[in-house]
């Protein structure tokens, strides 16, 4: 059995192994081309297809089993060309003269072996060469002709020295990688072959073995900014001597990423006092031990990465020197072993880092946070403490206070950290704050409101997943009225059927997260206020009793306050109807989530007004029928539909409409066609809806005509109605000059006769009278004459003489009716009253209503004692909002000057 055993495992593990490879690297039978690049890769090729289109630019032949690169000419156009993984034994001297705009080359792991000049001499516009991973033997100068070269990767050659030639060369180098060689030695004129090279800057000796490096090593790249020893076994004899050799040069970021320094004197950096870095990476190193004062030689330093360290303390003077430091990372720096205690970080300890903007202890572990530990970081905006281990169970008014000193902190990161109660006042503090993370805790509260007082200008507060232990009252959110996103999935208890909502105060809301937690009771009023909410998530909780129709009380519309949402997700939440009026007015909607429901049977117009919708998900429902009374309005501008995995019926009348939009549209759905399967009828059943044949519906020989004339007179009805809305009051004025024109005087008799001094007395407020001057008085200039009594009333006459004499001496009484005509009480009390005597006592119809308001017939009737039946409709005139129809207007009011004072 047990040599069974023996035999099987291999066996099983290399099979194993063989079935991971395939699935995780498939072989494809075609090339993908899209936007001008070739993806011919994993295609186990053993040349480059030749049935290309000829104006690629890119190709992409990796990870085959190529051993040339023939054919190439047939595409002159290629740019880039990435033939990595695969069985090159050199790089063909044609292959540049043949793709002459050749500027990225990627050969890396293959079995390149010699290199000379002839082999890149055409490559001119060569801008990145990767020959990484080869067997590299270098024959004479081979990179002296690459004069645009940017970038050069010669890693893991098994390189014995980084001297890449003799002469001067290469001059717009701007990065070399030689990492992973056999280079021990760095010798003097390693680098002399780039001493013409002004751009370089980045140097990468990651994962070399160096034991020594020469006087002047890096003279002839003084210039170098960016030196990468990752992974390199270094000696302090050699960081010693290397400091000093970079002290000479113009270096700006310092990487030393798990180069084994385990502890840090005060003397480990100094040799790099006289450098300017501004960046330092000592990431991943053990480490153990700082000791005080070992970061002073950098005064100039802004990034210090220390993550991923096994520090056991920090001190108020461990920093000390670091007065321009921007950013600190501390990522699992600090950790507790399973031998060890807790880390201890001292009050004080950051105190130093006075231009310090962003500190990440974010998988940290250490004893307490104590009331001083973050005691004078003037500048911080960004504290991580996420995932951290610090013993806090309880956040007080003290917790934090030290940040009282850093005004501009604005994001507070506690993920995580096992806090289980706020304090009132937790908070207080920090009055700047806009951003508090407190997710993924076991806060077991309920919140009152005074546990957020302070934060005066908080914009995001993330409680979610905090094992539904959080219960709201009406004052939870009372103190942050400018919050704008609230995230509380997996966090509630207890019921927000309350009134007012919890979230009434926070009116400038914009995010709510109110998913998995099993709300199955909430009111109308839940979203009142929240005018600017966008985004709703609703999903995993258990709503369906609310949208009932049976619900007693009817249906609860929550959304009804919510006019501006473009997002809401109500995923499995047991709903199997959604009421008439449940999305009325969402208007914004964009993306709407229904997913994993009992919906079936949807009202004919319930998603009428969500013209703005783009992304609908209707899947594993319990949908039959689509028909286009239902879903004609959200398909008809929708980008993604999911509604796949329903029991579709597919008959005539409930999939017609929907199959033919299926083969139609230009919308994306995902699942299409072998998630979209047809449940009834017994003729259809387990087949795809692509399988409905709409034809069997349709039969449109005997309608065609119909058809036609029906349509015919659809489009002339609506183009005469369209024209009579639009322009009507263009033809009406029109129609007025031609008849005025055809019964050759827009005059009365009884005008020239002289019976009247005035075409017209004009009624008006003491308010209207700028607009009596700006709109009728000019007309006076084509011989009309108006009496107003401001302008025309003879001094040293009674008001009453007045109005009656010049009343009878007008041709019409014009009324200007507005609402303070209304309230004017000498229109109410005289001269309404005396302008109707005059028209009962004459027998005559001189009466013209000019309304510049919306008036209604009760309120004139009231107050004037006029209705607008009384008048002939060509003596009711309305001032037009639009300035091109004022000219219609005054045609209209020449006419009714004009028009007879007989009473028909």
């Amino acid at each position: 059995m047990e040599l069974m055993k023996l035999i099987l495992l291999p066996l099983f593990c290399m099979c194993f192994h063989g079935h991971c490879a395939d699935t995780a690297y498939p072989h494809k039978s075609t090339c993908t081309i899209e936007n001008a690049k070739a993806d011919c890769s994993h295609m186990n090729l053993d040349a480059v297809p030749t049935d290309l289109p000829k104006n690629i630019t890119t190709l992409d032949v990796s990870h085959n089993r190529l051993k040339t690169l023939s054919s190439l000419h047939l595409y002159s156009n290629l740019v880039t060309i990435d033939a990595s993984y695969n069985s090159l034994t050199a790089i063909e001297k044609d292959l540049c003269l043949s793709v002459s705009h050749l500027q990225i080359l990627n050969v890396q792991h293959n079995e390149v072996y010699l290199i000379s000049e002839k082999d890149l001499k055409n490559c001119f516009h060569l801008t990145r060469l990767d020959l990484s991973d080869n067997r590299l033997k270098l024959n004479g100068e081979p990179f002296s002709v690459l004069k645009s070269l940017t970038w050069l990767d010669v890693s893991r050659n098994k390189l014995k020295s980084a001297k890449l030639g003799t002469q001067p060369q290469l001059p717009n180098l701007i990065t070399l990688v030689l990492s992973g060689n056999e280079i021990s030695v760095l010798q003097k004129n390693d680098f002399s072959f780039l001493s013409n090279s002004s751009a370089f800057r980045v140097l990468i000796l990651s994962s070399l073995s160096l034991k020594k490096v020469e006087n002047g090593c890096f003279q002839a790249i003084a210039r170098l900014s960016d030196l990468v020893l990752d992974y390199c076994k270094i000696s302090l004899q050699f960081t010693t001597s290397l400091w000093e050799e970079l002290a000479a040069t113009a270096l700006r970021k310092l990487s030393l990423k798990n180069t084994q320094q385990v502890t840090l004197s005060n003397t480990t950096f100094q040799g790099l006092e006289k450098t300017n870095i501004t960046v330092l990476d000592l990431s991943s190193n053990t480490m153990s031990k700082i000791a005080e004062g070992a970061f002073q030689w950098f005064p100039r330093l802004e990034m210090l990465s220390l993550a991923h360290n096994t520090l056991r303390h920090l001190t108020k003077d461990t920093f000390r020197g670091l007065g321009n430091l921007r950013q600190l990372n501390l990522q699992k720096a600090l950790i507790k072993s399973h031998t060890s205690s807790l880390p201890i970080i001292e009050d004080f300890s950051f105190h130093h880092l006075v231009q310090l903007e962003h500190l990440c202890m974010a998988n940290t572990a250490f004893r307490e946070i104590t009331e001083h530990i973050f005691s004078g970081l003037r500048k911080l905006k960004t504290l991580d403490l996420s995932w951290s281990i610090t013993g806090l169970k309880t956040v007080t008014n003290r917790t934090f206070a030290a940040l009282q000193e850093s005004p501009l902190l604005q994001t507070l990161n506690l993920t995580a950290m096992g806090i289980n109660k706020l304090a009132p006042g937790a908070f207080s503090s920090l009055g700047n704050l806009t951003t508090l993370l407190l997710d993924h805790n076991f806060i077991n509260q309920q919140l009152k409101g005074d546990e957020l007082e302070g934060l005066s200008n908080i914009k995001e507060i993330d409680m979610s997943i905090n094992q539904q232990s959080i219960s709201l009252t009406n004052t939870s959110f009372i103190h942050v009225p400018t919050l704008r996103t609230l995230k509380l999935g997996r966090a509630l208890k207890g019921t927000l059927a309350m009134e007012p909502s919890p979230f009434r105060p926070l009116v400038n809301l914009t995010f709510l997260d109110l998913s998995n937690n099993n709300i199955a009771n909430i009111n109308a009023c839940l979203l009142k206020g929240l005018h600017h909410l966008k985004v709703l998530k609703m999903q995993h909780n258990n709503l369906a009793r609310l949208w009932k129709t049976a619900n007693p009380g009817g249906p609860v519309l929550f959304l009804q306050d919510a006019r501006k949402l473009s997002f809401l997700d109500l995923d499995y939440n047991g709903l199997d109807e959604i009421p008439l009026n449940a999305l009325r007015g969402l208007s914004e909607l964009r993306e709407l989530s229904l997913h994993g429901n009992l919906l079936d049977q949807l009202h004919a117009s319930v998603f009428d007004d969500l013209q703005s919708l783009k992304y609908l998900y209707l899947q594993k429902n319990l949908i039959t029928s689509v028909q286009h009374v239902t879903f004609g309005v959200p398909l008809s501008n929708l980008t993604e539909l999911y509604m796949d995995h329903n029991p579709f019926d597919c008959t005539c009348e409930s999939i017609l409409w929907f199959s033919e939009w299926l083969n139609s549209t230009n919308a994306s759905i995902p699942g299409f066609p072998q998630s979209y399967i047809c449940n009834t009828p017994n003729a259809y059943f387990n087949r795809s809806v692509m399988d409905f044949d709409p034809l069997s519906c349709k039969d449109m020989t005997p309608f065609k005509a119909l058809y036609i004339l029906s349509s015919t007179a659809v489009l002339m009805l609506l183009f005469s109605a369209f024209l009579v809305h639009f322009q009507g009051w263009r033809i009406q004025f029109f129609w007025n000059i031609m008849v005025n024109r055809m019964l050759a005087s827009l005059e009365d008799e009884s005008i020239t006769e002289g019976r009247y001094a005035y075409n017209a007395y004009i009624i008006h407020s003491a308010q209207d009278r700028p607009w009596v001057e700006r709109s009728l008085l000019p007309l006076e200039d084509e011989k009309f004459h108006f009496f107003l009594e401001d302008r025309d009333a003879i001094p040293g006459f009674s008001q009453l003489d007045t109005i009656v004499e010049n009343m009878g001496q007008s041709r019409k009484i014009l009324f200007v009716i507005t609402e303070m005509l209304l309230k004017d009480p000498w229109c109410r009390q005289f001269k309404a009253h005396h302008a109707l005597h005059q028209v009962m006592e004459d027998n005559r119809d001189s009466l013209i209503l000019i309304f510049l308001q919306d008036v209604t017939d009760y309120s004139l009737n009231r107050s004037l004692h006029l209705r607008r039946g009384m008048l002939k409709p060509h003596c009711i005139l309305y001032w037009p909002l639009h300035r091109e129809r004022i000219p219609a207007f005054h045609q209209k009011l020449r006419s009714a000057l004009a028009s007879t004072n007989k009473v028909n």
